[in-house]
């Protein structure tokens, strides 16, 4: 089956055909988007990039994969330019790149067509995140009802999203063994992207609410279960809460709290990241904290400036 899947690779895995001119190509293709993308949905990002300028050789007469040369690749991208974000263009354009790149190192193409085009100039220097104030973070737990399991849990949740600065994708994923004692110390152990483990110490606050949510929900016996789970109400069975699920929870929470702007699950991470930095925690220690590669992606969650702004806006006395 393995070999069947090699010769003659999933459609859902196949760009076009103008990248498979052959077995050796298509079995090449098919080694990128298995072997070397890991992500779902980057996967399913590039599928679309390299289908999309697939699509687009066709139309304009290039059948041939050694016929694509880089002033193809660079109308492609002027074309899209027309059309989408900058973001977008320019992850259209990492998609062909990191293709092309993985042919020629197969030896399926000399050259790569895409590796001299530039894209669209996009530089963030703030985020678009939207975040709370530490008052609102701090109401919006305070206001979820605690005499319930499933409150105990929804305030467990987004604290160690608020505490430890972490993506939704890395909570959801926890075990109950990844809240652990060192040092006298309640710690987190979050999986991060790329399956990278990330340890981070409990705020003394954080630790006392997931010490109040393990207590009620007994499932301390239970270390290789998920931590945040389904109440299996549907099913008969605890299942890992999903993105979705925690998406749908924090919009009922916050409407609950009264707040008023519209949040969602990164919101929790540039809230932490910012209540630091003003309570003069350092740059270097958030990216420690979030786990980020380079402070340029903390910065980006650094959200001080917002009340700055508010403050110059308001002595405009008329």
């Amino acid at each position: 089956m393995v070999a069947d899947l090699i010769i003659a690779p999933s459609p859902g895995l196949i760009p076009a055909t103008l990248f498979m001119p052959t077995p050796k190509a298509a079995k090449r293709v098919l080694e990128f988007f298995t072997a070397q993308i890991n992500n779902d949905h980057t996967r399913k990002a590039y599928l679309n990039a390299t289908r999309r300028f697939a699509a687009w050789c066709e139309d304009h007469g290039l059948d041939e994969l050694a016929a694509v040369q880089p002033i193809h690749v660079a109308a492609f991208v002027k074309e899209l330019q027309g059309q989408f974000t900058p973001p977008t263009v320019k992850q259209h354009l990492a998609a062909l790149r990191m293709l092309f790149d993985w042919l020629v190192t197969g030896h399926v193409m000399d050259a790569n067509p895409a590796h001299a085009v530039r894209g669209p100039k996009y530089v963030v220097k703030k985020g678009k995140t939207p975040v709370l104030t530490a008052d609102e973070a701090r109401a919006l737990l305070d206001a979820i009802p605690i005499d319930t399991l499933i409150g105990l849990r929804d305030r467990a949740l987004i604290g160690v999203m608020v505490y430890t600065f972490a993506r939704v994708n890395a909570v959801i994923g926890m075990k109950v063994k990844d809240y652990f004692t060192q040092g006298r110390r309640g710690w987190v152990r979050l999986h991060e992207k790329g399956g990278n483990e990330h340890a981070v110490p409990c705020h003394h606050s954080l630790e006392q609410i997931l010490d109040d949510y393990l207590a009620a929900a007994g499932i301390a016996g239970e270390p290789d279960e998920p931590l945040f789970r389904t109440t299996g109400r549907k099913t008969g069975a605890a299942h890992p809460l999903w993105q979705q699920d925690v998406y749908r929870m924090i919009q009922r929470r916050a409407a609950a709290a009264g707040i008023a702007t519209k949040i969602g699950n990164h919101t929790f991470r540039a809230t932490g990241i910012t209540a630091y930095l003003k309570n003069k925690g350092t740059l270097e220690h958030a990216q420690t904290i979030a786990n980020h590669a380079s402070p340029r992606t903390t910065k980006l969650y650094d959200r001080r400036s917002d009340e700055i702004s508010l403050d110059e806006v308001e002595k405009i006395a008329i």
